[in-house]
């Protein structure tokens, strides 16, 4: 593995017209209700948390992807071929689950073409080591809580709102990697105190 690389989480969420409810305050006596159209139309994001193995003042990078519909392999290379450019062609190792268009063979292909990239798989059944678990975390209970829009754009716009909150706050990205467990040198980044 390159040591002077980024190393890069990945991950993939959905997200549709039907809301993400959950609790919220209202006055006594005067139940919340959402209205919304029953309507499944669906989005996939696509998100990448960066973490540069050997500078942490280069401090951490998000890409962001949203597309209507799932994501397949064709889809995901599109979403790396956006990530090389975001990096500029640095090295990245980038570390993912198991899902089928991860590791299909057109992918493994791609990949087998690409110098600047490295690809890790996280051990099966555990989100818990993937940071980016935690941003989708934060957004549905955030921005995407309670919202009962009438298209995929209101969706969309709401998205895009939480990931400018979550890129606007430096030490963010850093706590969804602590919470997992996992670090990169040093030990403790910059923008966290020790005692965090």
């Amino acid at each position: 593995m390159n040591t002077r690389a980024w190393i890069v989480f990945l991950d993939e969420s959905g997200v549709s017209l039907l809301p993400q409810i959950r609790r919220t305050y209202a006055p006594r006596g005067r139940t919340p209700l959402l209205r919304h159209r029953l309507n499944w139309k669906r989005a996939s994001m696509a998100g990448a948390l960066g973490y540069h193995s050997t500078d942490p003042e280069r401090g951490a990078r998000l890409c962001f992807h949203l597309k209507p519909g799932s994501y397949d392999t064709t889809a995901l290379i599109e979403v790396l071929e956006q990530m090389k450019v975001f990096y500029r062609g640095e090295q990245v190792v980038l570390v993912w689950d198991g899902l089928s268009a991860h590791w299909s063979r057109a992918m493994r292909a791609w990949v087998a073409e690409q110098d600047w990239l490295t690809l890790e798989r996280l051990p099966a059944y555990a989100p818990e080591l993937n940071p980016v678990e935690l941003l989708w975390s934060s957004l549905k209970k955030r921005e995407l809580a309670n919202l009962a829009g009438d298209h995929l754009a209101d969706v969309a716009d709401a998205t895009e709102q939480g990931i400018h909150r979550i890129n606007a706050n430096p030490r963010l990205p850093w706590s969804f990697l602590a919470h997992t467990g996992l670090t990169i040198h040093p030990p403790h980044p910059p923008n966290l105190r020790k005692d965090q």
